[in-house]
């Protein structure tokens, strides 16, 4: 019997998973840019989990923020609050999991929109943006609630949903706002060099 032959990776595979290490780095440093505000810090890891969703598409967007978990989750400390399993009961850690989600709903988006309007190239920034608003308010809907209920029940800290509301997220909006403008205009200035089907979907 002869042993079962591994194929080769592609080159294009290697590409996607040095663009996904690549962007899980800079969601690492991105963590330690951070101003402690409250449970969960002004942190650069938003604009870099955009740029993966934008950049790289859904599934290499997601992976990449997949290896930024799993490495904090072995022990690494790539967290704002360190390293380890111990972090998955910490207020911040809902939003790692948005960091993950993000990806996966703006590709999914972009794939409903590219259907519908294929030719949108004179609203290229315009459509970057609604994704990127659309990423940010998914990363939003796993952190707040996560982190509401880690802090009523695992640090029992005595609080209303519409406090966790206004910690977790009013008080980044005018940022995570910033945030998106910024991660459009760079996600639409290097979209056709780090992902080069995107010059072939935008004329189609």
């Amino acid at each position: 019997m002869n042993p079962a032959k591994t194929r080769p990776m592609t080159h294009q595979q290697i590409r996607r998973l040095t663009l996904a290490a690549l962007f899980a780095a800079l969601t690492v440093i991105g963590a330690y840019i951070k101003i402690p505000i409250g449970p969960a810090p002004i942190t650069l890891q938003t604009l870099f989990t955009l740029l993966a969703g934008l950049i790289l598409g859904p599934w290499t967007g997601a992976l990449s923020q997949l290896l930024y978990m799993g490495l904090g989750l072995i022990g690494l400390p790539v967290f704002t609050s360190g390293g380890g399993l111990t972090a998955i009961l910490t207020p911040s850690f809902g939003f790692v999991i948005g960091f993950v989600l993000a990806p996966l709903a703006m590709g999914g988006l972009e794939q409903i929109r590219r259907t519908r309007q294929p030719r949108t190239r004179g609203r290229a920034y315009l459509s970057l943006l609604l994704l990127a608003l659309v990423g940010t308010a998914v990363i939003y809907l796993a952190g707040v609630p996560y982190m509401y209920l880690v802090l009523r029940h695992v640090n029992g800290v005595t609080l209303t949903f519409m406090q966790a509301l206004k910690t977790g997220c009013l008080v980044f909006l005018p940022g995570d706002l910033a945030k998106c403008l910024l991660a459009a205009y760079v996600g639409q200035k290097l979209r056709p060099w780090l992902d080069p089907s995107y010059l072939k979907r935008a004329s189609s």
